[in-house]
Parts: C-alpha cells; sequence; structure tokens
C-alpha cells in the first residue's frame, strides 16, 4: 500500500560491508521504495551482483559500487567480510574507510536528504559539511546494544566483573559466561587506524542526527531506556525510529542443496521440507530465523551472537543454544543433540518452543503492525529534514 499523502524522500544507504549488514539496509530500502521514495545504496563493486536479486524495486533502488582498495594483510580481491577471516576484519576496517572519498563523491553527486549508516563514524561530519541529515541504523539488537555500551569496560577488570550485568539492565538471563568475557576486552581494540570498536560505534552513535533500531517495540521495548541513558547524543536530544523486517514470499524447488558461498537463506527457509536451522544468530539470521517455521538451534560466535542467543534462548524461548565443550567447542555430539531435541515432537521443550516461535512469528508478520511501523518510521524521517 503507497501512501502518495507524503512528500518524497532521496535517502542513502551506506553499511558496513557484510551480508549480514547489507541485507538489513536492503530490507528498509526495499520498504522506503515500496512507498514511492528513492533509495541510493552503495555498496563494494563485487556484492552487488548477489544483491541485485534482493531488490524488489530496481526503478526506485539505484546501486552504487564502491571499488576497495587492497589494504597489506589482507588477500587481494576481498570486497566483503565474507572474503576476510575473522581476526583480520580490523584491517579490512581499513579498506572500509578508505571508501571515504568515493562515498563523498557519490553524496554530493546525488545529494540525498538522509544517509544511514552504522560503522562509518565519519559519515555524521560528512554529511553535516553536504547540509544532510544522517542516521545510525542499528541492525544489531537492542538488547546487545543496550548491554554493550551501558557495561564500563577496562583492560584491568576481572572475569567476574566482566561477565556482571550492567547495572539497570532488564534481563539477568541475557548475560556472558566466564569463557566469553574476552568478547568485552576485545571491543577496545583497535578496529581499523585510530579508534578502537567500541570507540567507533560509540562516536558512530553519538555523532548522527538519529538512532534507528531494527527492532520491535513489542519485543525489545524494554533495552532502549539503559541504552539511551549510556549515550550522550548532540544537543542533548536523541530520537528513536523503528524498522521492521519484511520477509519474502518467495519458495525454491528442490530435495537438497550444499552451498558454499552467500545465499538468499530466506528463500530456502520458506521451504516446506526444512524444519530446523541452525545458525549463529548474527543481526540478518535471527530475523529471518523467527519469520520461518523451522525450529531454531543457536551456535553463536560473536559478542552481539551470543547475547542476541541469549535472548532469545533464555528470554524469548523460541531457540536452544548447542551446549559448548572445551575451549568452546560445540561437539558433533552436542549439536546433534540441540537438533534432536527441537525436532522430537513429543518433547514437552520443542513444544513449547514451537508455540512461542509460532506466537511471535505472528506479531512479526502482522501486516498491519508492519504498515504503522514504517509509517512512521517514514513521517519521523519527513519530520527530520522538513
Amino acid at each position: 500500500m503507497k501512501n502518495s499523502n507524503t512528500s518524497k524522500l532521496r535517502v542513502a544507504m551506506f553499511p558496513w560491508f557484510s551480508f549480514g549488514h547489507f541485507v538489513p539496509f536492503l530490507h528498509l530500502s526495499n520498504k522506503l521504495a515500496e512507498k514511492d521514495h528513492e533509495v541510493s545504496f552503495l555498496l563494494p563493486k563485487g556484492a552487488q551482483p548477489k544483491l541485485e536479486q534482493l531488490n524488489q524495486y530496481p526503478n526506485l533502488i539505484q546501486f552504487f559500487p564502491l571499488v576497495v582498495s587492497h589494504v597489506d594483510g589482507i588477500l587481494p580481491g576481498a570486497q566483503t567480510t565474507s572474503d576476510v577471516p575473522l581476526p583480520l576484519h580490523s584491517l579490512f576496517a581499513i579498506a572500509f574507510d578508505q571508501t571515504r572519498d568515493q562515498v563523498e563523491a557519490i553524496l554530493r553527486s546525488i545529494k540525498p536528504d538522509i544517509v544511514f549508516y552504522d560503522f562509518g563514524y565519519w559519515i555524521p561530519a560528512l554529511a553535516h559539511q553536504i547540509d544532510i541529515k544522517s542516521i545510525y541504523y542499528a541492525v544489531v539488537t537492542a538488547a546487545a546494544h543496550a548491554y554493550f555500551l551501558t557495561k564500563k569496560v577496562t583492560k584491568e577488570m576481572t572475569v567476574e566483573e566482566l561477565i556482571e550485568v550492567p547495572p539497570g539492565y532488564p534481563s539477568s538471563k541475557v548475560k556472558l559466561r566466564a569463557e566469553e568475557a574476552s568478547v568485552l576486552t576485545s571491543a577496545l581494540k583497535i578496529f581499523g587506524i585510530g579508534l578502537s570498536f567500541r570507540d567507533r560505534i560509540i562516536t558512530s552513535m553519538n555523532d548522527s542526527d538519529v538512532i534507528a533500531f531494527r527492532a520491535h517495540r513489542e519485543i525489545e521495548g524494554p533495552y532502549w531506556q539503559p541504552f539511551l541513558v549510556a549515550l550522550t547524543p548532540p544537543d542533548g536530544c536523541t530520537r528513536i525510529e523503528e524498522a521492521l523486517p519484511e520477509g519474502f514470499q518467495e519458495r525454491i524447488q528442490g530435495r537438497g542443496l550444499l552451498h558454499g558461498g552467500w545465499f538468499p537463506q530466506e528463500l530456502l527457509l520458506s521451504h516446506p521440507s526444512i524444519g530446523c536451522f541452525v545458525n549463529h544468530c548474527g543481526p540478518r539470521t535471527m530475523w529471518e530465523s523467527l519469520l520461518s517455521d523451522c525450529q531454531i538451534v543457536l551456535i553463536p560466535r560473536l559478542g552481539d551472537q551470543v547475547l542476541n542467543t541469549r535472548f532469545r534462548a533464555e528470554e524469548l524461548k523460541v531457540a536452544v543454544e548447542a551446549e559448548k565443550g572445551e575451549n568452546s567447542k560445540i561437539s558433533k555430539e552436542n549439536l546433534s543433540k540441540a537438533i534432536k531435541l527441537v525436532m522430537d515432537k513429543d518433547n514437552e521443550i520443542s513444544g513449547l518452543l514451537k508455540r512461542n516461535h509460532t506466537n511471535l512469528k505472528k506479531i512479526l508478520s502482522n501486516i498491519d503492525l508492519q504498515e504503522e511501523y514504517i509509517n512512521n518510521f517514514i513521517k519521523g524521517l519527513q519530520d527530520l529534514v522538513k
């Protein structure tokens, strides 16, 4: 349903070079284009072909390819985090930041009303020079943001101090374990040049005109307040806008598939023969799993994935987390145990997970509620640029 009674927006998108960030940004782009707003999507040239199939409005969403420069220590030709081992993502952030001149040239050329970004901490200053608004778009959950940014972390803290739930945090179940405490101190390491990962995110958020969550107030509302208290926004004012993820309706054919690269997993999850989805609970995957009919088994690796997992497994009770063994490794036996648990129709836990998941999916997929979210979101954007 289009809303013709509102002024047309021109929006630019500049996400971190990861498919876990590209897809949520493109989902929002599709929702804006559905309402006749124009979107310019800035991304690495090598990633464009994989995302074109997810562009539902090619007449309104235009891709602007960026050349990713080579950084010593990373294999030539790297375009996204999928091409770079996790320990080298801090080096890849240098290549990401080195696209600044290209981004500036594009933004000056197209002159959008608003630019959405996340890891590009330099975007707000650039946007201010061009006289456009900047919005930090948080594709990671409000629950994870609130935990990490209200937790005051130093390198000298003990494990016990690190895993203590932050003051004012609304859940005692969403927390790190002792063997996961290092994810907090790891965020203090340099990510790119000159800034730690933690400072990069805080700078990105504090300097923005608006912070927007890819969240759902009925699910994560209690996590926003402690998060807002932790920030010192410009002019003492932070505005929160909300966007709801949207699922696709396509179906795929086939009996089985083994694929080693990136794949539009929404299409796979919609197939009726898929009964269980084992995933890492990243920002893109966690929503796609909730919008599917699959039972969910979680195997988190990184900090936000761990907290996303605890939120879904312990608080919402819509998934189970596979048990970790020595050195935080998940054995095939433990993974098999988790899968069998959620797929056992006679198991009480399996039944509870399925009921909770079904109820939650009804909320997330409610068309009227989605319309309310996106219309309120667009109204907020229009008020911002008046």
